[in-house]
């Protein structure tokens, strides 16, 4: 896809980019703090098309950004709204998961601050032949990077019932998933899947009609569980957690937008680790080296009000957590 081509896929009418930052405002708020030195390093993560870390270039004019994202397509798209700081930006194309091996590259040790926002950009959903959306009849694709090698399509067509099965229960969390999982080896034996509407189809037909009629798409579980397998996000997620906390200086900022309880679950018990005593219970003083690293930053999970639910129904099911590190790394801890 040519340059112009991904602007226009971006863009309204007007040339402005279609995109809503989820929780902008609190996330700018929770690490601007981070950020006022003028050797500050944000790395945003998960980029996209560069909401969150335009608005925290432009509330933080000393911060240099790093960001990282799989999606070629995004990345240029991300370009072109982050020039008017392209001094003071390197962008990388890389999984999150490989954030030790894209700062040592750029010669970086310890950063000040880090974003992930884990849910799909608008500019993934939208594209139709990207085939993430099941409202939609599209190419069954569903890769964040084109460059990598198994489609939604390869798995429904290749895997076994029981790997099948084992992909619907873990990352869609569908209690239908043995229903499902035999009808698609059915229907791919009569004809491959190539198509979302034909999954569709093959996946209501296979549920019970409760739960066909009984609100919320028929296919939504089983789409976010053929996305998380075709691009490793959970595994992803749970090499980029321990790699960005040890990367904080103190003073740093880590803050996580999730989308799923899978993802959210995923976060919150990596930051409770974080903000607790390694000590035994009850011990009466805890040594140095045993005390907590992290502060929550958040209580809970937050989550965006009612208005911003109103002007962006996408932003309905975000979880934002958030630490700080108070400590320095203990190497032997």
């Amino acid at each position: 896809m040519d340059v112009s081509r991904r602007a226009e896929l971006a863009s309204d009418a007007t040339g402005h980019v279609l995109h809503t930052p989820v929780m902008l405002d609190r996330i700018v708020e929770l690490l601007s703090p981070a950020l006022s030195a003028p050797d500050a390093v944000h790395v945003d993560a998960t980029l996209g098309m560069a909401g969150h870390a335009a608005a925290i270039l432009t509330a933080n004019p000393a911060a240099h950004l790093v960001g990282i994202d799989r999606d070629g397509d995004a990345l240029t798209i991300a370009r072109e709204v982050l020039k008017p700081f392209a001094a003071r930006v390197d962008l990388v194309q890389a999984r999150f998961d490989e954030l030790d091996e894209v700062l040592d590259d750029l010669g970086l040790g310890q950063v000040h601050s880090l974003l992930a926002d884990l849910g799909l950009s608008s500019l993934q959903v939208d594209q139709r032949q990207r085939g993430f959306a099941y409202a939609v009849d599209a190419p069954l694709d569903m890769r964040m990077d084109s460059r990598a090698p198994r489609t939604a399509a390869d798995v429904l067509n290749s895997a076994s019932r029981a790997d099948l099965v084992r992909v619907l229960r873990r990352y869609g969390e569908e209690p239908h998933a043995d229903r499902i999982a035999r009808a698609i080896v059915t229907e791919r034996e009569r004809q491959p899947f190539t198509t979302s509407a034909r999954l569709v189809e093959v996946i209501t037909a296979a549920l019970p009609a409760a739960v066909r009629h009984g609100g919320g798409h028929p296919a939504k579980r089983t789409f976010q569980a053929l996305r998380i397998e075709v691009n490793g996000e959970l595994d992803a997620l749970a090499g980029l957690l321990p790699a960005a906390l040890d990367r904080l200086t103190v003073g740093g900022r880590f803050a996580v937008l999730a989308y799923h309880s899978l993802e959210d679950r995923m976060v919150k018990q990596s930051f409770a680790a974080a903000t607790r005593d390694a000590a035994p219970e009850r011990l009466p003083v805890v040594p140095e080296p045993l005390l907590a690293r992290f502060v929550p930053l958040t209580r809970g999970a937050e989550r965006p009000d009612a208005a911003e639910v109103a002007a962006n129904p996408r932003a309905a099911s975000a979880r934002l957590r958030a630490v700080q590190r108070i400590r320095p790394r203990e190497e032997h801890r």
